[in-house]
């Protein structure tokens, strides 16, 4: 599914036009990037939660040389899924 079928799907099923609709997935994604910024998480329950994975330094290879590199620690959004999307 595009953004754009998403949208169309959040506009059927709120009864928001498209343009509304895609305002709310922008506000949206716009504010739990906010949030994981800022190292808060987000739970909606029963559907999941939103937060903030802390990957550790490390030493990788490049797959051509076999060369060893060093990669930086980092950052990165998780999402968990909540108990009514496990299993589908």
């Amino acid at each position: 599914m595009t953004k754009a079928d998403f949208v169309a799907a959040v506009a059927e099923k709120s009864g928001l036009t498209k343009a509304d609709a895609e305002k709310a997935v922008k506000a949206f994604t716009g504010a739990v990037t906010e949030l994981l910024k800022n190292g808060d998480k987000l739970v909606l329950p029963g559907f999941g939660s939103f937060s903030v994975a802390a990957r550790a330094a490390r030493i990788g290879r490049n797959p051509q040389t076999g060369k060893e590199l060093k990669i930086a620690a980092s950052k990165s959004g998780k999402f968990s899924a909540g108990k009514d999307l496990k299993g589908l």
